[in-house]
């Protein structure tokens, strides 16, 4: 498998680690920056390196494209890989893109083009989750009335600006929900199983940074659950997850396994709280969440089988984000469509 990254920061460091355990070949780099894409190229011992998309996919046939570019570029990016056909499958960081309206061009173009499109929301391959799911579903804590979960990393006041991180820049697609709040909307709707219908949410917003740093959120789904989010770049660093049924309680403390980077891979513990005091606890040793989201990608287009984010399912994401936005502006609860 030929596998390529466009944008070579942060992020694009986990995917190429992750690449040669799944036996899987990082055969080009792509970035708009040449002292990046040096270092990436000699990091990684990566020949084939190109200042444009356009430029790459002129000359190289590839499998996979990774899309790990500012979110503000995703949709752009994506859709250009996808008319060239000249790639099989696009993996796109998160955020999908930035709005509900982006991701249905996307998919159609992908769609047009057979070519396999999904976010890399590598947390979903996690055995904890799948866990979680699956406690869920057999109903091992009753029926499921409430969903709680966080996504906190305090950042110094001082870093807060555009000019330090791209977070704290709204040109570039930052902001708590765009950066963090995408994690705990997705995995609110995949244990939900179903859209939420009507959303409420209010922010503190950046003085110098323009973009929400911190984000209380509530999702309404049918039937009553609801799901609650707390994201902040304002508060020490939380990411965990509450579970609550009508029998009992799951809880997971290192959710989405980023928590005291750099290398993010960490042992995981999920506990089962029953009604009656009973006590069920489930550990997870250290995984390359990166590597098993490839792998997943790579079976898919050497077996057909669905894969387990499909398109649309980001689309759902990103119509949530629209509504959390608009509930912030407005300071209402907004209902979405079915």
């Amino acid at each position: 498998m030929k596998i390529a990254i466009i944008g070579t920061g942060g992020i694009a460091h986990y995917h190429a680690r992750a690449i040669p355990k799944t036996g899987a070949e990082l055969w080009a780099i792509c970035d708009v920056s040449a002292q990046a894409l040096e270092g990436f190229g000699d990091e990684y011992g990566v020949e084939r390196r190109y200042s444009s998309v356009e430029e790459m996919l002129a000359h190289e046939g590839l499998d996979i494209a990774i899309v790990s570019t500012w979110g503000v570029f995703h949709a752009r990016t994506c859709d250009q890989i996808a008319r060239s056909r000249r790639v099989r499958a696009i993996l796109c960081e998160k955020p999908f893109c930035t709005d509900a309206s982006e991701a249905r061009e996307m998919i159609r173009v992908a769609r047009d083009h057979q070519v396999l499109l999904a976010e890399a929301f590598k947390f979903r391959h996690h055995p904890q989750h799948l866990k979680a799911k699956e406690l869920v579903e057999a109903g091992r804590i009753g029926p499921l009335q409430a969903i709680r979960s966080t996504f906190t990393v305090a950042a110094h006041p001082a870093y807060r600006t555009p000019a330090h991180n791209w977070r704290f820049d709204p040109a570039r697609g930052g902001g708590a929900i765009y950066d963090l709040g995408c994690y705990n909307i997705h995995h609110a709707r995949f244990i939900a199983g179903t859209e939420p219908v009507r959303v409420y949410a209010c922010a503190q917003w950046g003085t110098a940074s323009g973009v929400e740093e911190s984000v209380a959120a509530l999702l309404e789904f049918p039937g009553g659950l609801t799901a609650q989010l707390s994201l902040s770049f304002r508060c020490a660093s939380s990411e965990w997850v509450e579970l609550h049924g009508e029998g009992g309680l799951l809880r997971y403390e290192r959710a989405w396994n980023v928590e005291n980077h750099p290398r993010e891979n960490h042992p995981a513990v999920l506990v089962v709280r029953g009604q009656d005091g009973s006590a069920e606890r489930y550990e997870f040793p250290p995984v390359d969440q990166f590597a098993l989201q490839l792998r997943h990608l790579i079976r898919c287009l050497e077996t057909g089988e669905p894969h387990r984010i499909p398109p649309e399912n980001s689309l759902g994401n990103m119509q949530v984000i629209d509504a959390l936005f608009a509930s912030m502006k407005s300071g209402q609860p907004v209902t979405l469509s079915p």
